[in-house]
Formats: C-alpha cells, structure tokens, sequence
C-alpha cells in the first residue's frame, strides 16, 4: 500500500525534527561507547533508509522525503544544543551547518532510494539491502583507523564491534531469504570502500 503525499511530507518534517533532537538528547546523556550512536553519520543515513523504506511511494518520493528528514534534523540538532546546554543558536545557520545539510541532501537521496530498493526484486534489491550493512561497515573501517590516535577516546575496538553487530543485524532483518542476506552482505563490502573514499575526499 503506497503512503499518500502529506503523510510523507508530514513524516519527513516531524521525523527530521525528532531525529535532530533526540540525537543530541542521546549523545548528552547515554556513556560511551553507546553514545556514539547518536554521533554518528551511519545512524542517520540508516533513518533516511528506514524512511524510504517505510514510505513505499516511489524511488522519487522516499528520496525527497529522506533529504528532508535529514536536512530538517541539522537545525533541530542545534536547537536542542542551545535549549539543553545553552549553545549559541546562530551555530543554526552557520555555515557547517550548511555544509551538514547538503550532505544529507546527498544522503538522503541515496539512502532514501536505497530503502525503496529493499522492497523491490532482482539486484536493486539486494544493494538496496546491503546499503545499511555498507555504511555501518565502513564507519567501523573509520574507528578501528583511528584506534591508536590518543586524541581520541580508548575503546575504539567497541564501537568497531557496535557498528558491524548493526550492519549484519541489519542485513537479517530486511533480507527476505538467505541467498539475499549473503548477497546483500557480500556487496556491502565493496560499498562500504566506496563510502569510506567518498568521505576522504569530502573531509580532503
């Protein structure tokens, strides 16, 4: 059944505002290495698919409507940091936080299409369930790259583990057959280097 326009255009603001403000709620108060989760880009490109996938309207409309989700949770994001903690609300239009939205234009694009694809049949579906897996396996790739660097926290080797366990669990629960799950496992590897060079070129 196809989820009629207002009810994906209406989910995609309140759900951005959520995702936005809950984030921060959850990296203020959860412990390491948990709260690691909410700074997280995998967690986000996972809720622009989780859109696309809960809209079943089209590769067109689950793209829209995951770009704005995950542009419309920028802003919320630092309006809980100036509503919890007292950060300067001008951070909302600064120009980081631009740049933060066009990549989730960029992400939600992808991942929203990526959710839509898990629905369908034949390879869209298989890379369309393997993006998940693909972006929690490469900000594991990132972690267990920054390991020994002392300026950041020790115990990276958890959050390596945190992002593989929600790859593969994310892989069994939305493939619909073992022979998906191992396809869509294997092409997330090759995906998860292809987001891992795209995120170095980004950061230069």
């Amino acid at each position: 059944m196809r989820t009629g326009h207002r009810t994906v255009a209406l989910t995609a603001v309140v759900g951005g505002f959520l995702l936005g403000f809950l984030d921060f709620v959850w990296i203020k108060w959860v412990p390491y290495p948990f709260a690691e989760l909410g700074n997280s880009t995998a967690t986000w490109a996972v809720a622009a698919f989780a859109f696309g996938y809960w809209a079943r309207s089209g590769w067109l409309r689950s793209a829209v409507g995951a770009a704005v989700l995950l542009v419309v949770a920028v802003p919320s994001y630092y309006l809980a940091a100036a509503l919890i903690q007292g950060d300067d609300l001008a951070v909302v239009w600064a120009p980081a936080s631009l740049l933060w939205m066009v990549f989730g234009v960029l992400a939600g694009v992808v991942f929203g299409i990526g959710g839509d694809w898990a629905r369908g049949a034949g390879w869209r579906q298989v890379l369309g369930t393997a993006l998940p897996a693909a972006v929690f396996f490469e900000e594991a790739a990132r972690f267990a790259r920054r390991a020994d660097d002392p300026s950041y926290p020790s115990g990276s080797v958890w959050n390596v583990a945190i992002d593989v366990a929600l790859g593969v669990l994310a892989v069994v629960l939305i493939g619909r057959s073992a022979r998906q799950r191992a396809l869509a496992l294997a092409a997330a590897l090759p995906l998860s280097v292809i987001i891992f060079v795209g995120f170095a070129v980004a950061g230069g």
